[in-house]
């Protein structure tokens, strides 16, 4: 793993730094092409590669596990970052410029468009994303934190050429950079490195960039703002926010993490119960916690689905709340909770999202950007040694209350109130604004912005030569593929115990499966909600609080998940799993089997207020996430036809679900509609209890004995099963053409054609194919000239289609025509040679990316439990590597029926109303 970060604290929302992350990218001395980090993507088994713009950094990390393939990496991104180009027309495609609507029209309006402005419309079209800036530029008045440094749409285009230049030569130097690598490569190595690409290139810049303390407000203040909405029933966020001490600081650092556990963790947790059970709100805010990687800390806490006139009551509710944990304390117990949950977050190994060590980096970045040790926070021992001496003491947690909150003046209360016509007049200023700049234009001027299109054009049409770059070759992927042992035993000699010995730090992980039974209609469509509920709701004579409190103490929470998969031969037949799931440090594994029985067997549903807040929480999770998945809601709704468990991925987790929970929510409120939501949860259980079960257990090798025989003394009441009626769903095998509405400033564009199963050969070549498709046309037409954030193709093996895609993209029917035109690309176009390879480097290197420990054992679990052994994997691989450019243009000509396209957008009322996609169902969300 490599990263090399630089403090950008720019002073305005004209997304500077962002822009510059993007622009950086886009060619440098030594490797001088249009576009060298989406080629070397390409070009290599890379398990990692991306660049974050942060509040305050600049990040360039990449991860391999091929030292040949790290070379290369680090070649292009050293130079890419140190030695740009910074071309203009790099500018203007991945940040901002004007274009007339008609190409070549100078009668025509003129537009906006580029990457990163249209990336930052889709962003902050999340509320989320738009709480969170409006809070800060209040709680920051004076530092970087006060401006958006991803960029305000409505700013970006206020940045010019020169100021993104005089940016990097100030910010991208040797002087402001920090470097940091994980792995065994030693340190001299990688020194030698630096220096021979970069460091010795350079003489020492007197330049001091650093995020200054905010001047602290005096007293409290109380601010409105409005966030754009579509709907009318939406309502009011009012949300707390305190700036803290410094996060450099260990000890104040683990302080502040400590007291937001004691304060938020769970639902037993003295602010979350009381934030969770008013009817001020609807739920808790989706930003409570603690914000700790700015130089200066924050704690936010409130609601969200609040009434007009509630800001007073919901501010007088927190500090009633802080003020009397402050005059009785908390139970001891839920604050040795609290440190166990700090330690069992800092001992896990993870590595299941990012690479492992990116993860490490990434806790120690935020310290080393603002000079402080980041290594103190990677050895973290004798910090928790200090927090256990200080928790002893009854008034450490009120006092800490006092002190960091009810004392402390520099406190914002902020309330976003919906507002139906901010989108409309967002366009509207904009439209304006681009009448005002073009009526202000000469026309020279006018003529400019004609030749800078058509260059650009020009550009973006340029095929590099790749030969520039570094790559490795098909002969460089490993010969094989590994997974971890599996050591079989059984309870009471019939339910299969499976034992994976790992590396876990000393944390085990234990999980129940079940299959699940047959489900009437009623059960079905409650099983979602079934499995969110169930490690909320109390257990036996306890009630959820207790529950949640014990959970806490003992283990790292509960999980019950559902994982319905498609067969390997046959996409209509289906295999069903119920999983609960815990892991907690060996030391409480027996407690942790105890719990996890418990949790299995006596589970209450007599909760109803609890069950009812539970669907609150999902919902306004659901809806707030829209903007920020909608790709891949669009494409789990155009694949939604397709089979059974894609039409049930639509109804548990994409678009239907979303409108389902809104109309439950509603229905709650009829008693009628919740006696036969819990009439349903407590038929699952029932059915659950006499399904065939096994377990899954992992751990360190030499704990197995142990850990068998903690779980084996616990499960032994577990029933053995009596059921023949394995869950079975109906066939699925149709088209759709539809489109979603919400609020949002860009689009979200899917469609998918009818392919094949796991199994059949043409599987593997159409994973080929959606690279090939991504590489050599998709990206350019959709991104680079289409302006939208991303792009690209996939093959869904589980659901038999393939599925095209747009990410906050600006525009409609052009991008479905560009999905169409990338199949006339592949059957009629002549491709280079190099482009095949590619494809498959991609699908290969996606196939050997590293899990955690923890995560290799179940990834290899699940896949032999749903068929898809190392054998047959194996042979998915060698099929990989044998695809030949005939064979992409067979499947291409073979699958790609027009007729049998189906059709899912996500889009704004605007958008719609201008496109001339016919036949398309419109749903409001």
């Amino acid at each position: 793993m490599f990263l090399v970060a630089f403090r950008t604290v720019p002073m305005d929302s004209r997304g500077v730094a962002h822009i510059l992350e993007h622009t950086a990218l886009c060619g440098s001395d030594k490797y001088p092409v249009r576009d060298p980090f989406f080629m070397m993507i390409r070009r290599s088994l890379n398990t990692f590669m991306n660049a974050f713009t942060s509040s305050d950094w600049t990040a360039y990390p990449f991860a391999s596990k091929n030292r040949k393939d790290f070379d290369n990496l680090l070649n292009v991104y050293l130079d890419a970052t140190f030695f740009s180009r910074l071309d203009e027309l790099d500018f203007a495609q991945e940040g901002h410029r004007v274009e007339f609507k008609t190409e070549g029209d100078t009668s025509s309006e003129l537009e906006f468009k580029g990457v990163v402005f249209n990336e930052m419309k889709g962003a902050m079209s999340s509320t989320n994303a738009v709480l969170w800036q409006t809070l800060s530029k209040y709680l920051f008045p004076g530092t970087t934190y006060h401006y958006n440094s991803g960029g305000e749409p409505d700013h970006i285009p206020d940045l010019s050429y020169q100021q993104l230049k005089d940016f990097y030569s100030s910010h991208y130097h040797p002087s402001n950079s920090v470097f940091m690598t994980f792995g065994d490569i030693p340190a001299h190595q990688h020194h030698e490195s630096f220096e021979t690409l970069a460091l010795s290139k350079f003489e020492h810049l007197d330049i001091h960039i650093a995020v200054e303390d905010e001047k602290r407000y005096l007293s409290p203040i109380k601010v409105e703002e409005s966030y754009a909405s579509d709907d009318e029933e939406d309502k009011n966020h009012v949300v707390n926010a305190w700036l803290l001490g410094k996060s450099t600081d260990l000890i104040d650092l683990f302080k502040a993490q400590l007291l937001s556990s004691v304060l938020l963790d769970n639902s037993a947790s003295p602010l979350l119960k009381v934030l969770e059970t008013t009817k001020l709100g609807s739920s808790p805010s989706p930003i409570c916690g603690l914000e700790d990687s700015n130089r200066e800390m924050s704690f936010i806490a409130g609601l969200e689905g609040c009434d007009a006139d509630s800001t007073a009551a919901v501010e007088a509710l927190l500090m009633a709340t802080l003020q009397d944990i402050a005059d009785n304390g908390v139970p001891q117990s839920q604050i040795e909770a609290s440190l166990h949950q700090l330690e069992l977050s800092q001992r896990e190994i993870s590595g299941d999202g990012y690479p492992y060590g990116l993860h490490l980096i990434l806790a120690g970045l935020s310290t080393a950007v603002h000079r402080g040790d980041p290594i103190q926070l990677l050895n973290v021992d004798a910090v928790l040694d200090q927090l256990r001496e200080l928790i002893k003491d009854r008034q450490f947690i009120p006092n800490l209350v006092r002190e960091l909150l009810l004392d402390n003046p520099h406190r914002v209360t902020l309330t976003l109130k919906p507002d139906l016509q901010i989108a409309s007049r967002q366009l509207d200023a904009e439209t304006q604004r681009l009448a005002e700049i073009k009526a202000s234009m000469s026309a020279q001027q006018l003529e400019l912005v004609v030749s800078q299109s058509k260059a650009l054009a020009e550009r973006q049409a340029v095929e590099d030569d790749p030969g520039l770059l570094p790559k490795v070759g098909l002969e460089d992927v490993p010969e094989t593929m590994e997974e971890p042992n599996k050591i079989t035993a059984a309870l009471n000699s019939k339910t299969p115990i499976s034992f994976y010995g790992q590396g876990t730090n000393g944390i085990c992980y234990q999980q129940l499966i079940l299959e699940l039974p047959h489900l009437d209609k009623a059960e079905l469509e409650a099983l979602p909600l079934f499995s969110s509920c169930v490690p909320e709701l109390g257990i036996g004579n306890k009630d959820y609080t207790q529950v949640q409190g014990w959970q806490a103490s003992i283990s790292g929470g509960i999980n019950c998940f559902t994982s319905i998969r498609s067969d390997i031969d046959d996409v209509q037949r289906t295999k069903a799993i119920l999983t609960l799931s815990s892991k907690a440090l060996q030391s409480n594994h027996l407690q942790l089997s105890e719990l996890l029985a418990s949790t299995f067997h006596d589970c209450r549903f007599d909760e109803a207020q609890r069950i009812k807040e539970i669907i609150d929480q999902i919902c306004s999770r659901k809806e707030s996430s829209i903007t920020a998945q909608g790709h891949s809601l669009a494409v789990t709704l155009a694949s939604s036809g397709m089979s059974p468990t894609a039409k049930l991925n639509h109804q548990f987790t994409g678009l239907e679900s979303i409108k389902q929970m809104k109309e439950l929510r509603k229905r709650l409120n009829d008693g009628d509609a919740m006696d036969s939501l819990i009439s349903s949860f407590k038929n699952i259980h029932a059915l659950i209890q006499d399904a065939p079960k096994q377990f899954l257990l992992i751990g360190e090798q030499e704990s197995q004995p142990q850990l068998i025989e903690e779980l084996s003394a616990s499960w032994q009441q577990l029933s053995q099963s009596s059921s023949t009626s394995n869950l079975i769903l109906e066939p699925s095998r149709s088209s759709i053409r539809q489109a979603w509405t919400t609020s949002t400033q860009v689009s979200f564009c899917a469609k998918a054609y009818p392919t094949v199963a796991s199994s059949h050969p043409d599987n593997a070549v159409l994973h080929v194919l959606a690279g090939f498709m991504r590489n050599g046309f998709l990206h350019r037409a959709i991104r680079e000239q289409g302006g939208a954030y991303g792009g690209g193709a996939s093959q869904d093996s589980g659901s038999a289609s393939f599925r095209f895609f747009s990410y906050r993209d600006p525009r409609l029917d052009e991008t479905l025509d560009d999905f169409d035109r990338a199949i006339d690309w592949v059957i009629n176009k002549p491709h280079p040679s190099n482009q095949l390879e590619e494809a498959i480097l991609g699908v290969i290197a996606s196939m050997d990316k590293p899990s955690s420990p923890a995560g290799e054992a179940k990834q290899a679990f699940y896949n032999s439990l749903f068929g898809r052994t190392l054998e047959q994997r194996m042979i998915f691989r060698s099929q990989i590597l044998a695809v030949t450019e005939a064979d992409l243009i067979r499947v291409s000509e073979q699958y790609f029926n027009p007729e049998k396209a189906s059709i899912g957008i996500v889009t704004h009322r605007e958008a719609l109303d201008k496109s001339k996609i016919g036949d398309l169902t419109e749903i409001k969300l």
